[in-house]
């Protein structure tokens, strides 16, 4: 059964931003060979961490959001977990609440207007 998940992933501060590319198109790739289709993608850049990871204090941040199977899932993490330049994942299902949220928080960031607006009406 297709779910909905968001991944985030964190990479080490070290890499080049053509490195950093280059690693979050092979994760895109990986999702989109194993019949996931990415509904968005948000590059987060260089954020300090709330604590240390491998002596690290910032990383790079990237997220997706997916609609996938469980099995496209289980590769993800595999790769994610071989691949040295990754630091931390965390991927969830998102719920009915979770996608709605989600969609309304793209729309608002697209039309800030209409966030203000809705305010208002309130």
């Amino acid at each position: 059964m297709t779910k909905q998940y968001e991944t985030v992933m964190i990479l080490n501060p070290v890499l080049s931003q053509e490195q950093v590319a280059d690693t979050v198109q092979k994760f895109k790739k990986i999702l989109t060979d194993n019949g996931a289709m990415v509904v968005f993608e948000n590059n987060w850049g260089l954020r300090k961490l709330a604590y240390p990871i491998q002596k690290k204090n910032t990383g790079f941040y990237h997220l997706y959001e997916f609609k996938a199977e469980g099995e496209a899932i289980k590769k993800l993490e595999i790769e994610y977990k071989r691949d040295e330049r990754i630091m931390r994942f965390l991927t969830i299902v998102l719920d009915k609440h979770s996608i709605a949220y989600n969609e309304k928080k793209r729309k608002n960031a697209a039309n800030p207007k209409a966030e203000i607006e809705t305010e208002k009406t309130q």
